[in-house]
């Protein structure tokens, strides 16, 4: 991705590399259609990939956290932001490792649904990160609200979810996948949540 780093701090682009991998994560596990069994395993692997990624560019910041005197913002909310955005990419990964252990690759609407509003999540938390690099601070609280809009329909969709997976399904073992795989996907949406909440941390102390 091609930016311009014109008097952008090294933290912020650090945590635009962090931004950037988690929506690529995010757009592949979103685009990718499980249609058989044997797409499981390349899709495992590949958001296994972005993980990874993922713990090396946070390994970094952490790194130069700790080796920096002077920082943009305080570098508890740095780390935070980097943290979070890491356990989103750690809860789609776990996600697509769940599908192939368990061998399901009858992907049903909810788990769809799950995946658009975390993903909307994801492009809201990357423009605000964006914003934040360009120290235009007041205009982030628009994309924290709009995160913690899709976070509120993934809890309703999760009661939805769950309820007529009680209701319909009657084979135990399935029943009991399906409702961890939705408990993921409504736990990444969660930590979708707290990136939004550090960002109004940042925002309130910076403005």
């Amino acid at each position: 991705m091609q930016r311009n780093t014109h008097k952008k701090d090294k933290l912020f682009l650090m945590l635009l590399d962090i931004s950037d991998n988690l929506k690529q994560g995010g757009q592949y596990f979103l685009d990718f259609k499980i249609k058989e069994e044997k797409h499981l395993e390349e899709f495992q692997k590949k958001m296994k990939e972005y993980e990874h990624k993922g713990d090396v560019l946070v390994a970094e910041i952490i790194k130069d956290l700790n080796n920096t005197f002077i920082t943009p913002i305080e570098r508890e909310d740095a780390l935070e932001l980097a943290v979070h955005m890491d356990e989103i990419l750690d809860g789609l990964e776990q996600c697509a490792a769940h599908f192939y252990i368990y061998n399901v690759y009858e992907i049903d609407h909810f788990m769809v649904e799950f995946s658009e509003l975390v993903y909307k999540c994801i492009v809201e938390i990357h423009n605000a990160i964006d914003l934040l690099s360009q120290k235009k601070l007041t205009q982030i609280r628009e994309h924290s609200i709009k995160i913690k809009e899709y976070e509120e329909t993934c809890d309703i969709l999760e009661r939805v979810a769950l309820k007529e997976l009680f209701e319909k399904q009657n084979d135990i073992k399935r029943l009991i996948q399906y409702k961890e795989i939705y408990e993921l996907l409504e736990n990444t949406a969660d930590e979708c949540k707290r990136v939004s909440k550090v960002l109004e941390t940042v925002v309130m102390k910076n403005a």
